[in-house]
């Protein structure tokens, strides 16, 4: 890595010098911000993770192996993983508003066609297509959030979001089994299209347009592939986007087999039941913001790695037998997950000064090709090891995650004492 300071944006084109006019913590415009992103995070999550729950129903519809049932989220999460950086780039041009909202509508309506479809390859192929349209949101709206929220509220603003992606994610898996144990899996993933298509509609009309950003034209390929070169060669953006792919990897394996482990020997529990582990998505929810508020005070390197120990060590207390160990480990590890991933999020906005879309869109790639990737890879060491075989990758990657947060706090305390791109903001 190149110890020399280098200013990784200064061959861009230059951005608009007019002074920017922030969205400030509580004013009405932050609560409608508020209140239009926690719609989209709900509209997202739930729709790209509402088959999680669902696996081992897939596996007995279709007759696949647990391994094989995980592609209904693998797929989707790897091809979002690529459509938001394309997602990102174009964004520059479309607008950050009207971009989320097609993406939000068209893939609410492609689950809809999902629910019906009645072959296992069908069902795949119309998850992929949802994992490309959705591409449009996550990237969006974290560079929506660093361009209009006023720099000093910026950590409790994406801390915030970060937490209402992780209420939509839980209603939308508590939501899904306990419909499935009522009306069957079809039914209940066509009455949350229809859902998310209303919280989509929800969301164009309260969210504001954008003030600090001004749409560019013209740009072409190579303006695209310079703006990802150079937050590629940042010191420390890169290592963000591996901890988000070794994050999210972890917390999507241990999510994707959890319903298995929890439906055999020796718990035998219904799929209304399993279900309740997500409720461990609420700890998640008041982590996040706290996590954002004590990043802006004390400093995002301390938080980020204690919220990659609490994960640590939620997931250690899973691997013993009783459910109690279990349950208290499931919420460790959802909460630390959720401090971690708000902090390194929210850290890559401050670190771009230019084209945070891209840098955005780079991070979202690594955390969802760490869902698809490690999220799949997991049910090859289930099928041989079981929940031991599970927990034990998923602990040597959290290692590799704490390894690499030493690292990028050890680069802003070597840069502290003068500008460097690595914390603009200091």
């Amino acid at each position: 890595m190149n110890s020399a300071p280098q200013d990784v944006n200064a061959s861009l084109p230059a951005e608009s010098p007019a002074a920017p006019v922030w969205i400030k913590r509580g004013t009405p415009e932050y609560r409608r911000v508020s209140l239009a992103l926690f719609l989209a995070g709900f509209a997202t999550f739930s729709l790209l993770y509402c088959v999680q729950p669902l696996l081992p129903e897939l596996a007995r519809t279709f007759a696949v192996s647990p391994a094989q049932s995980a592609l209904a989220l693998s797929v989707s999460t790897a091809c979002l993983a690529v459509s938001i950086v394309l997602a990102g780039a174009l964004s520059e041009g479309l607008g950050r508003r009207k971009l989320m909202f097609i993406s939000m509508a068209l893939a609410a309506l492609c689950n809809l066609l999902a629910s019906f479809l009645p072959q296992w390859h069908a069902l795949l192929a119309a998850r992929a297509l949802e994992g490309i349209l959705l591409g449009g949101v996550p990237a969006v709206a974290m560079a929506y959030l660093s361009e209009e929220i006023d720099p000093k509220g910026l950590g409790f603003a994406m801390g915030l979001y970060v937490g209402g992606t992780a209420l939509g994610g839980m209603l939308g898996r508590v939501g899904m089994s306990a419909m499935t144990e009522f009306w069957g899996w079809r039914q209940a993933l066509a009455a949350l299209s229809v859902m998310d298509l209303m919280a989509a509609l929800g969301f164009v009309w309260l969210l504001p347009n954008s003030r600090n950003f001004s749409k560019k034209s013209g740009l072409g390929a190579r303006y695209h592939l310079q703006a990802w070169g150079l937050h590629l060669r940042h010191p420390g953006l890169p290592l963000l986007f591996l901890i988000a792919f070794g994050l999210m990897g972890v917390f999507v394996s241990i999510y994707n087999y959890a319903g298995f482990l929890l439906g055999g020997a020796p718990y035998h529990l219904s799929q209304l039941e399993i279900s309740h582990i997500f409720y461990a998505y609420l700890f998640g929810i008041v982590a996040s913001p706290v996590a954002g508020g004590l990043a802006d005070r004390l400093g995002r390197g301390p938080v980020l790695i204690a919220g990659t120990l609490l994960m640590a060590a939620g997931l250690v207390l899973t691997l013993f037998e009783p459910l109690a160990a279990i349950v208290v480990g499931i919420v460790l590890l959802t909460a630390g997950f959720f401090v971690a991933h708000s902090v390194a999020s929210g850290w890559v906005g401050r670190l771009a000064t230019q084209a945070k879309g891209h840098a955005s869109s780079l991070y979202l790639w690594g955390y969802y090709m760490g869902s698809s990737v490690l999220g799949a890879g997991a049910g090859w060491f289930w099928s041989r090891w079981g929940w031991s075989g599970v927990g034990s990758v998923a602990l040597l990657v959290l290692a590799l995650v704490l390894a690499l947060a030493w690292r990028v706090q050890w680069l802003a305390a070597r840069q502290a004492a003068r500008p460097c791109p690595l914390n603009p903001a200091s």
